[in-house]
């Protein structure tokens, strides 16, 4: 099976797809299809040797279709091609329309008859210029037999035209060509919202030759390992590592930070982000195509292609509204002449209004519209969601466990005591703990060896090294094997005694992680480890509790240290000496036990847990293949305030949809009342169907600025 996929330039509305969906379906080989409206991309699963059936078929129903260009998110109509949304063209045939139609309207109602020669040549003008693209459609889906708002409003100009409502007919086709005109300019500014992603790389970097020259090349040449000289004020080309100079940089495009962050050798550096002042150099470490930028811009395309769960409910309802609704308005042009000799041309007309009202565009466009405004929204303030489903069901989240280290906490510890427990000298046992831990890689190793190591301090050889998951490590010392682990990995030997005892609730109840250094026999020293807090972990649990969501703390240090930092933070439950399962059980009991449950890890160290989660969120995204590819929500940096934010933003989003929805509903509902009064006419039909579409599309797009704000309940 292969899969190609199409850019198609008049995609904007579910009345193509739906057209295209049904044509296709005629082509042998064709499979699957998935639509992504808001890029305007069709990705097609198929057996044929090439595309030209595929190009061949949607062209025969009028579509604009092409390859997609190799450039992720290109399109065929957008500013970046230079080309404006709206043809100069289209907008003059458009005056010409409008100005005609009202001149027919004026001579009606001035006194000529509507079917006179002067009214009938001046509709015909403002028909054949604003209108054919609208007839052209509706013949279409006509030969397609497939029901859309184009068929439907081609017979209702016809049918006005047919009972001599030449004025009308003529305003109604105009409007209607017209909002369909502004609904695209709307929708081309949910598209900029992604756009301007993809905008912020710079195309060329200035690149260090061999030779020491700095030349200047495209960004798309420039391979891994090479050298980039940025200047002050210039955007970041390419992800790299400082190597010489330093400077501030606005990371704001990735990660959302208010405030530039000082860059000095060996520090990361994404493409996209501002250089504020100061020149520097940086070795790449990610070519054009893979930079954090890049999987961000493919994170949230992908997430516009898959459906939320409202839009999946409205494409349902939709399916058997429109249908409904066309039934309700043939019985009603029927139905009262054949049975109560009511005025068939009144009845008709009255039918009409109603086919017009029929089309359920404002219904399912809002949908898109508005979770991909959340989902750009999201993005320009450092917050991944990797699809809609994620963005609304945040909203029904009630409980939030956090990992401690890396999370709550910087998850840089360093050493702040060595109790000795027998005759040997401190710096001794460190060298020893130290060594045995150079081979392990949790943070709480990583601060004892670097607290021993110093120039001229050695580490010793060890042998036999061993990860104890949850516990500690173990190895083999001049071959004698030594352990340094948590209280837990003491008490599975059997060596706590009331001296370790006391030295351990010591250290705990000052909030620091206690590590033994022990052999099978005895315990050697108590090492007393600390991790500082984040300056914002304590806000961003107070907004979570304003937002009426549980706090939860799972982490592997013992429970003492856990109920320190988590009184220090405000959380409501601490849990500790929790190995990974442990950690999954109780996900499991939160979920049961408040349905819907985020989880806040790395990424990777909790990976089973934010698996397991209704939601997972990754923390410090920013550079992590692993956390953009594997979290449900990637915070780009290490700010947790964005995860009440994100809670916020989901529930705005929820919603501004049911907002459009009953918008949406309700104006036709009304309009449907008025046409069965003989209170409508075509003209406010239009106004009523495609206003809707106009207004649901401006509500939806009000969410491109939500992110910023402070979380509310």
């Amino acid at each position: 099976m292969k899969q190609s996929v199409f850019v198609i330039g008049n995609m904007d509305c579910p009345t193509e797809e739906a057209l295209i969906r049904k044509r296709l379906a005629s082509v042998p080989g064709v499979g699957e299809l998935a639509f992504n409206l808001m890029e305007r991309r069709l990705t097609v699963d198929h057996t044929l040797p090439d595309e030209q059936p595929i190009l061949g078929a949607l062209r025969e129903i009028g579509m604009q279709a092409g390859p997609a260009a190799a450039q992720p998110g290109a399109c065929t109509r957008c500013e970046a091609d230079g080309a404006p949304a709206v043809p100069a063209k289209t907008w003059a045939l458009m005056a010409v329309s409008g100005i005609a139609a009202i001149g027919a309207e004026i001579l009606a109602w001035s006194g000529a008859a509507e079917a006179s020669a002067p009214v009938i040549a001046l509709a015909l003008i403002s028909i054949v210029t604003g209108g054919l693209g609208t007839l052209r459609k509706g013949w279409i889906a006509l030969k397609t037999f497939t029901l859309n708002i184009n068929f439907l409003m081609s017979v209702a100009v016809i049918g006005a035209v047919a009972i001599g409502e030449w004025p009308e007919a003529a305003v109604v086709i105009f409007l209607f060509a017209l909002a369909e005109l502004i609904e695209t300019l709307s929708l081309e500014r949910a598209r900029n919202a992604i756009r301007g992603l993809m905008a912020m790389a710079p195309e060329t970097a200035t690149v260090r030759l061999d030779s020491g020259e700095w030349v200047e090349r495209p960004a798309a040449e420039v391979g891994v390992g090479q050298f980039v000289r940025v200047k002050p004020g210039g955007r970041i080309p390419l992800d790299g590592t400082v190597t010489a100079g330093a400077s501030a940089v606005n990371q704001a495009p990735i990660t959302g930070e208010s405030m530039p962050v000082e860059k000095a050798p060996g520090d990361p550096v994404f493409a996209g982000t501002v250089n504020e002042r100061g020149s520097f150099e940086f070795r790449v470490t990610a070519n054009k195509g893979s930079t954090t930028l890049d999987r961000i811009i493919h994170a949230v395309q992908e997430a516009q292609g898959q459906r939320a769960p409202t839009q999946r409910f409205v494409d349902r309802f939709a399916r058997y509204y429109t249908p409904a609704v066309v039934v309700f308005a043939l019985l009603v042009a029927t139905l009262p002449p054949l049975f109560f000799d009511a005025a068939f041309q009144d009845w008709l007309y009255k039918a009409l209004v109603m086919l017009v009202i029929a089309c359920p565009c404002a219904l399912v466009i809002s949908t898109p519209v508005t979770v991909v405004s959340g989902l750009a929204a999201a993005a320009r303030h450092g917050i991944l969601v990797k699809g809609g489903v994620h963005l609304e069901n945040g909203r029904r989240i009630k409980a939030v466990a956090l990992d401690k280290t890396g999370t709550l906490t910087h998850g840089r510890p360093v050493l702040t005591d060595v109790v000795p427990l027998v005759e040997r000298p401190a710096d001794e046992l460190l060298q020893m703990a130290a060594s045995v831990d150079a081979h392990s890689e949790h943070p709480v190793a990583a601060a004892i060896v670097a607290a021993w190591q110093a120039p001229g301090r050695a580490l010793l050889d060890v042998a036999d090294f061993e990860s104890l998951t949850g516990r500690g490590a173990q190895g083999r010392v001049a071959g004698r094997l030594y352990y340094v682990g948590n209280h837990r990995l003491v008490e599975e030997l059997a060596i706590c005694g009331p001296q370790v005892e006391a030295v351990l609730q010591r250290l705990e109840r000052e909030g620091k992680t206690a590590v033994v250094l022990a052999t099978e026999q005895e315990p050697l020293c108590v090492l007393g480890v600390a991790d500082t807090l984040r300056g914002h972990s304590a806000e961003a649990i107070r907004d979570l509790h304003a937002l009426g969501v549980v706090s939860v703390m799972l982490t592997g240090d013992n429970p003492a240290t856990a109920r320190a930092i988590a009184d220090q933070v405000g959380i409501d439950d601490a849990r500790g000496n929790l190995l990974p399962e442990d950690k999954l059980a109780a996900i499991d009991e939160l979920i049961a036990r408040y349905g819907t449950v985020g989880m806040v890890g790395d990424g990777i160290n909790d990976a089973p847990a934010l698996a397991r989660a209704s939601i997972g969120f990754a923390m410090g995204a920013a550079g992590t293949d692993t956390a953009i590819e594997t979290a449900d929500v990637a915070l780009m940096d290490d700010d947790l305030r964005k995860l009440p934010r994100f809670i916020a933003l989901s529930r705005r989003t929820s919603q501004v949809l049911w907002q459009n929805i009953s918008l949406a509903l309700g104006i036709k509902a009304l309009f449907f009342a008025l046409a069965l009064a003989g209170k409508a006419t075509l003209w406010m039909a239009v106004f009523a169907d495609m206003g809707a579409s106009l207004l649901v599309v401006g509500n939806g797009l009000r969410l491109l600025n939500a992110a910023g704000s402070k979380a509310k309940a």
